[in-house]
């Protein structure tokens, strides 16, 4: 054998041992490229929604932050097994007990209505499957989540425990009361419909933080709202985008109904949540993120 083929032979063995020892297939590597690039396709369409429905939301677009922690937020994470195919697309996906993780371009809207800072301290109600709470994290100092469903609140603080979401605490329980033994908050979002703004919340709210919250009838007129709180004790409220939920049943409006809510978004609506049964009025069912 020549010193020729024995460099060949010598390389080629290198290059199997390498192939061997490498953690990663082509197949893995494969499924990252695609994510990947589900990732992006999903990114670019936030920030078009966002530009299209700016008459609604008075954002012509979002935050670096927010946008950057919305694509480093693993959403196939918080879903079920079965829809991690779509786990990137901008819709509402079925999790269990019935619910929905939300579509990612409300989680992104609301979460850049509540204008995040490093030190804040935020309080969620209606923690689902963690993933709103998961968006958060790199963008304040804490969230206290609640969830009214147990095996869900039990679901979410494993699975945050298990990804390193070290400043997110969950507790199963009705958030209408608010979390009085954290309070005050530099921010508060609700995950879905109240009748009424719940004064627990207000009385829990730092002068000058954010309470972003959607209110109106489950299933009918709903409107989000960001709602703030001075010194005096003074409320003042703005509508971020209003007839929220309402669009899901007209057909005729449907622009605005597909970028917000997404093409299952009708059909979760008409579905019963587990988390409006048997509650008394005006207190908030929360709603999965």
């Amino acid at each position: 054998m020549t010193w020729m083929h024995r460099r060949r032979n010598f390389a080629a063995a290198v290059l199997c041992g390498l192939l061997a020892l490498s953690p990663t297939s082509p197949a893995q590597t494969q499924n990252e490229v695609s994510d990947t690039m589900a990732r992006d396709r999903l990114m670019d369409a936030i920030r078009r929604s966002v530009r299209e429905t700016a008459d609604y939301t008075g954002l012509v677009e979002l935050s670096d932050r927010v946008m950057d922690a919305m694509a480093a937020t693993p959403r196939d994470r918080f879903v079920d097994t079965s829809q991690r195919r779509r786990a990137w697309d901008n819709t509402a996906l079925p999790i269990s007990d019935g619910q929905t993780i939300s579509q990612p371009l409300i989680v992104a809207l609301m979460t850049e209505l509540l204008e995040p800072e490093p030190g804040d301290v935020i309080l969620e109600v209606g923690t689902g499957s963690g993933y709103q709470a998961a968006v958060l994290s790199p963008l304040v100092k804490h969230i206290y989540t609640i969830e009214i469903i147990d095996n869900l609140a039990n679901t979410a603080r494993a699975r945050l425990d298990e990804m390193g979401y070290d400043n997110v605490t969950v507790r199963a329980g009705d958030g209408y009361a608010g979390w009085p033994e954290h309070a005050p908050f530099d921010g508060i979002v609700v995950t879905a419909a109240a009748e009424e703004i719940p004064p627990p919340l207000l009385q829990q709210l730092k002068p000058g933080g954010k309470l972003v919250i959607p209110v109106g009838e489950h299933g009918g007129y709903q409107e989000l709202l960001v709602v703030e709180t001075n010194d005096q004790g003074e409320v003042s409220k703005r509508s971020a985008l209003p007839d929220l939920v309402a669009q899901r049943y007209d057909r005729q409006r449907a622009r605005a109904s597909r970028l917000f809510l997404g093409p299952d978004a009708a059909a979760d609506a008409r579905r019963p949540d587990a988390r409006t049964q048997g509650r008394v009025k005006g207190q908030p069912p929360p709603c999965p993120h």
